[in-house]
């Protein structure tokens, strides 16, 4: 440990990519860790019974702590390092973890839940950037696609670790709460300890003017030791030329986002995160107890078992999109989402609203199915096809990126593992990709943040029309002229980059094409090897460098 970290671990390539998911699965235990309590009656009377708005703003408090922990990264990654940063995202969620299994009140709750948050925004801004520059580039986009995994695992784990204690039976003691809240902690205990034998990431230690270090690490990860071995070397030289690009061509201010070339880009980016939000798959994810109990699943652990199986398809469904997303492309696997999302919406929201009317659950006013078994069933299926929806499309845009990208660039992942990150992320030109993505990932939180709240106030007043509303994001058209819809938004502004490196990006964007993004031809951009040799060789010749045809060039070796 002389180094600071273990050679024998850093010269694991799938040891050194994996660990770090654990930040991934933090998230997942945080989405879950409210939507199994909902009704659980040991949680509604310790917290006295809340309302629709106090119990929103409760689960809404972790995106919150979210978005200052995700934006404060852009500082914190860059000052002490990545894996510092990691290691304290790690203990920030065991402060919150412990005083939401403490919690005797609401505002003692909402504080956990925020510092947890702060360690989320923290953990899932962090990881992907550091898998991104500590992997090697053959497996780098499968290493961090786990990420994603990661946290529909988090789900699935402690959903079903609330609903084994929710057969516990002690009347008020709240056991039944507290103990899966406190063994959220673990997770983050292990991440703070276990990062200690990880290496830095060289590219941090490069831009810190430490490339001995640097290159000490590359050639452990990438060499087995050796530092003239041909990866090694490439990769060096690469991280080098990115860190001098940064320095003196990158953007000094959100201003140079309002460029000519580049406010277009912006307004993609930010509005394909807000479209993720938009489609209503936090309602599914966060309060998918009250959708059931609408339905007319009214038992309390009938209703938590069915909802397990949501979270077990959402795991599964991630699978065909990491594998494929390269092949399928970015426009048809949004569009197509799109549309049958909004689909299963429709569906869900006109079978509640025919054969639903106002009754009381638990003491509460509710819309509710009664004495309709086959209506019931049908909105949990439709419910089920929804979450499929989203996580074989928008949920899975990013890994793709990473493997064109190679790593390198210091913030272009910021936030990867999020729905629909792929497109946002290489779309961005280099100058500006950091404060870009940044500003794409403000967009996510602040409309996770919002619609977490709005929703039970939503369901406990205009009841099954929420679930038009949402549909309507997806799909029809409404008074917003920039941002009609997102389905229609995907199909005519949003031109297809599969398959294309950062500079072949550059000239899909300069065909134009704001409004018709479909007249963009498959073949433009596309260069083949000899393309790409001609061009290096004539840069060479010229005295020039250009970080974009180093990306390039990594990719095609």
């Amino acid at each position: 440990m002389v180094k600071g970290y273990s050679t024998a671990i850093a010269r694991n390539p799938y040891i050194v990519g994996t660990f770090a998911c654990i930040g991934g699965c933090l998230f997942g235990l945080d989405i879950s860790s409210m939507s199994g309590v909902l009704s659980n009656p040991s949680y509604l009377k310790l917290f006295n019974y809340p309302s629709a708005n106090a119990q929103g703003a409760m689960v809404a408090s972790m995106p919150a702590g979210s978005l200052v922990g995700a934006l404060s990264v852009g500082y914190l990654a860059d000052k002490i390092g990545r894996k510092p940063t990691i290691m304290i995202s790690g203990m920030v969620w065991v402060v919150g973890s412990i005083l939401q299994s403490a919690a005797q009140n609401r505002g003692m709750l909402v504080a956990g839940r925020i510092i947890s948050g702060f360690a989320i925004g923290m953990a899932s801004s962090t990881v992907p950037l550091y898998q991104s520059e500590i992997t090697a580039p053959a497996i780098r986009g499968r290493m961090v696609s786990l990420q994603q995994w990661a946290i529909t695992w988090g789900i699935l784990i402690q959903y079903f670790v609330q609903l084994g204690c929710s057969y516990i039976n002690d009347g008020y003691s709240v056991s039944s709460i507290r103990i899966p809240w406190a063994l959220q902690l673990i997770p983050g205990l292990m991440l703070s300890i276990g990062m200690f034998w990880f290496p830095e990431s060289p590219r941090w230690l490069m831009d810190h003017d430490r490339p001995d270090d640097a290159l000490e690490i590359l050639a452990d990860v990438h060499g087995q030791g050796d530092p003239n071995n041909n990866l090694v070397q490439l990769e060096y030289n690469e991280i080098k030329e990115a860190v001098r690009f940064e320095r003196t061509e990158g953007a000094k201010s959100y201003k140079d986002l309002f460029a000519p070339g580049v406010f277009r880009r912006v307004i993609l980016g930010t509005s394909l995160q807000m479209w993720s939000q938009l489609t209503g798959m936090n309602v599914m994810m966060y309060y998918i107890i009250y959708v059931f109990q609408g339905a007319g699943l009214t038992g309390r652990r009938g209703n938590m078992i069915a909802s397990s199986v949501q979270y077990v398809l959402v795991m599964a469904a991630t699978i065909p999109a990491i594998i494929y997303i390269d092949k399928w492309g970015r426009r048809p696997m949004l569009v197509i989402g799109l549309v049958f999302m909004a689909f299963w919406l429709y569906l869900v929201g006109g079978l509640q609203g025919v054969y639903g009317h106002w009754g009381e659950i638990d003491g509460a006013r509710n819309w509710v199915i009664t004495d309709h078994k086959s209506i019931t069933y049908g909105i949990i299926v439709c419910s089920y096809l929804f979450v499929c929806s989203f996580a074989v499309t928008m949920g899975e845009f990013y890994n793709a990126i990473l493997e064109s990208n190679s790593g390198t660039n210091a913030m272009f992942v910021i936030q990867a593992q999020y729905v629909s990150w792929t497109y946002p992320s290489e779309i961005f030109p280099m100058r500006v990709r950091a404060k870009a993505v940044a500003l794409s990932t403000a967009s996510n939180w602040t409309f996770n943040f919002a619609l977490a709240w709005a929703v039970p106030p939503a369901l406990d007043t205009i009841s099954f029309n929420t679930y038009f509303i949402f549909a309507s994001f997806c799909m029809l058209a409404d008074h917003l002229p920039l941002v009609s819809h997102a389905a229609f938004h995907v199909f005519f502004c949003f031109p297809e980059t599969k398959g294309r490196t950062l500079e072949e990006i550059e000239d899909v964007f300069a065909q134009g094409h704001t409004f018709a993004a479909w007249k963009v031809k498959s073949t433009v951009g596309k260069k083949n090897i000899e393309d790409v040799r001609t061009a290096e060789k004539a840069e060479s010749y010229e005295g020039k460098t250009d970080t974009d045809s180093e990306e390039r060039h990594v990719e095609h070796v």
